[in-house]
């Protein structure tokens, strides 16, 4: 391993040993955000310490909050940016046309428009597909990834429902129209059930719960929640976002920047036997 590898690998390996003991996980504080305006609507991030720059982005049905136990042990050696994605946290909520091209458009210019280089990108669920998408766009910025619960191959891209396993039928459901609205908007099933009993033997308490709802005080409000789901490219559809998954899963085996991947068992989007 050379010398620059070696510096890379550093880099990631600081994030893993910024890791807290589990126990901590009931903070409810982040540094203060700011906000940026871009194309037209503001984008609310964390931008904390100096140096190396690591970029942390958050999936469905999160916010930069997701970062809370991480970023105050990574900005002490590091510049640390967390950007609530447009739609979501603390960031306009303007109506998308089309959810994951006009969210890689505002993300993709927000992070442009820091300058970012020599970047580690951590990323989770839909901010994997956007990372994975912005290094295989800008490879002169990136140079590592952490990851987890990642789209990535070879789980990705999804050639059928059947292939989902135990989630077919979820997914079925929430991609057909009356029944997902009721799921997902209505019993707000990604952050109160999902999201709080993740980990069904430490459920997230009430406070963590109060700050991850405060973005969606209304029925229509979590219709981003609901939308990035419908997004999901099964068999080919939707052929936007297909190709883009195609893209980066075609990319990422030639690749050599060092690459981090944290997992758990049971693994929801890379499940152990893929991981």
């Amino acid at each position: 391993m050379n010398r620059r590898t070696l510096l890379k690998s550093a880099a990631a390996a600081a994030v893993l040993t910024a890791l807290p003991d589990a126990r901590s996980f009931a903070s409810t504080t982040l540094p203060q955000k700011k906000v940026r305006t871009v194309l037209g609507n503001d984008i609310a991030y964390v931008d904390a310490g100096a140096g190396r720059p690591v970029v942390f982005l958050h999936g469905n049905p999160t916010s930069s909050f997701l970062w809370r136990n991480i970023i105050p042990h990574v900005s002490g050696t590091h510049r640390a940016i967390a950007p609530d994605l447009i739609g979501m946290g603390d960031s306009a909520k303007p109506k998308l046309e089309n959810t994951y091209v006009d969210t890689a458009a505002h993300l993709h210019a927000f992070l442009d428009e820091m300058d970012i280089r020599d970047a580690v990108l951590v990323i989770h669920d839909w901010g994997s597909a956007l990372g994975w998408h912005y290094a295989r766009t800008r490879p002169d910025r990136v140079s590592a990834v952490c990851f987890m619960e990642a789209m990535a191959p070879p789980f990705h891209p999804i050639p059928s429902y059947e292939s989902l396993g135990r989630f077919e039928e979820f997914l079925r459901n929430i991609k057909t129209p009356g029944a997902g609205e009721k799921l997902i908007m209505e019993n707000n099933f990604f952050i109160d059930q999902f999201l709080r009993n993740d980990n069904p033997d430490a459920p997230l308490p009430d406070e963590i719960m109060a700050e991850y709802n405060r973005y969606y005080p209304t029925v229509e409000s979590r219709r981003i929640l609901l939308d990035w789901p419908r997004e999901i490219p099964v068999a080919g559809e939707p052929a936007d976002v297909h190709e883009v998954v195609k893209a980066n899963s075609e990319w990422l085996p030639t690749t050599t920047f060092p690459k981090l991947m944290f997992h758990v068992d049971p693994g929801a989007i890379i499940p152990m036997q893929l991981a």
